[in-house]
């Protein structure tokens, strides 16, 4: 990995005496990256502390950053939260309100704060808006409420807002433990934490097919999936075997592997949704002239391989010196605009050296 993505944040134990500076003014500013799974997390086996039925490995991108501000407001009489510069209202507002009381009971504190978070990836669209949203939100409220918290306990934190934001903690390659159990111990044993990697140097090519929100949410699809298709358990077993393959082929920087695996985790969770009652579809017209293309692109010979979340848009893992052509041939064959992201860094706060 390039040594300016950082595989941990800007932690709050290394810089303690500045947290608890900032327990005193009560404020502090977070950013974070979004993250795209290779191996899917899809199902959870305790809705309250968000413990999913089976372990993932995600790629933290170097775009699409969220800026997160918490400031505590002794004189307020409730949380104040925007999104985007507009005030947040319904279930955005009550699940950032959830995650502040659970940041208070850690801190021992009562204090109202005031959150403003914007987003400069599409929110609700299968891009990981989440990921990067709560993974921010937890270094900054843990920050200003005043809290010491390592990587691993940011990650737990980060997990109980939105699952996949226990990745985003971490920067470049990261694996999320499901761990085993409910309860206390199970929270403890599901986190995330860094995966080595060898000689490998990606891109992740993202076909914005759709950046509006879509129509079933990403938590209503998964609970859906898992209580109605049939098709679940065979995928959530089959990709507990994924897993070790994809740790193996990231050790010997094996790209042809990685991708390999990473596309067949996806289509079979998508397999999955598709047998749902009744079905959850978010493959859209272009989304199917996108893989097309993908494989096009393998027939011509350029490792390329395809990932999709809950959402129509398709994220293409290559190597970096093949993003100009990939990005070329998946936007022409959605008609749409293709991004190129690389490794990213994990989420921090801002220390100054930042906008």
């Amino acid at each position: 990995m390039p040594a300016d993505h950082r595989s941990e944040p800007v932690g709050l134990r290394e810089r303690g005496h500045h947290a608890a500076t900032g327990s005193t003014t009560g404020a502090a500013t977070a950013f974070a990256q979004p993250n795209i799974a290779l191996v899917k997390y899809w199902g959870k086996r305790d809705e309250r502390l968000v413990l999913p039925h089976s372990s993932s490995l995600s790629l933290t991108l170097d775009i699409f950053p969220t800026t997160t501000t918490v400031r505590l407001d002794p004189a307020a009489g409730t949380d104040a939260v925007t999104l985007g510069g507009e005030p947040a209202a319904g279930e955005p507002r009550r699940r950032v309100v959830a995650f502040l009381d659970l940041v208070r009971d850690l801190a021992g504190r009562t204090e109202p704060a005031v959150v403003d978070t914007r987003n400069t990836v599409p929110t609700g669209a299968g891009l990981a808006s989440s990921a990067s949203g709560f993974a921010a939100l937890a270094v900054a409220s843990a920050a200003a409420y005043g809290l010491d918290l390592d990587a691993t306990a940011l990650s737990r934190l980060a997990r109980r807002g939105s699952g996949s934001a226990a990745r985003s903690i971490l920067g470049g390659f990261a694996v999320w433990h499901a761990g085993e159990g409910t309860g206390a111990a199970g929270d403890l044993a599901s986190y995330a934490e860094p995966v080595p990697v060898s000689g490998l140097d990606p891109a992740l090519v993202i076909a914005l097919v759709d950046a509006g929100p879509k129509a079933v949410s990403s938590r209503a699809a998964m609970r859906r999936t898992v209580d109605t298709s049939p098709l679940y358990r065979a995928w959530a077993d089959s990709s507990g075997a994924d897993l070790p393959d994809m740790l193996a082929a990231l050790r010997r920087g094996d790209l042809d592997a990685v991708g390999e695996i990473a596309e067949r985790n996806a289509l079979g969770m998508h397999a999955t949704m598709l047998a749902a009652r009744p079905a959850v579809r978010y493959l859209s017209p272009a989304t199917l002239e996108v893989l097309d293309g993908v494989l096009q692109l393998r027939r011509d010979g350029v490792p390329a391989y395809a990932t999709m979340d809950a959402g129509p848009n398709v994220k293409v893992l290559c190597h970096r010196t093949d993003a100009g052509r990939v990005a070329e041939v998946v936007g022409a064959a959605g008609r749409c605009p293709a991004v190129v992201a690389r490794p990213g860094p994990g989420a921090r706060l801002w220390t100054g050296d930042e906008p």
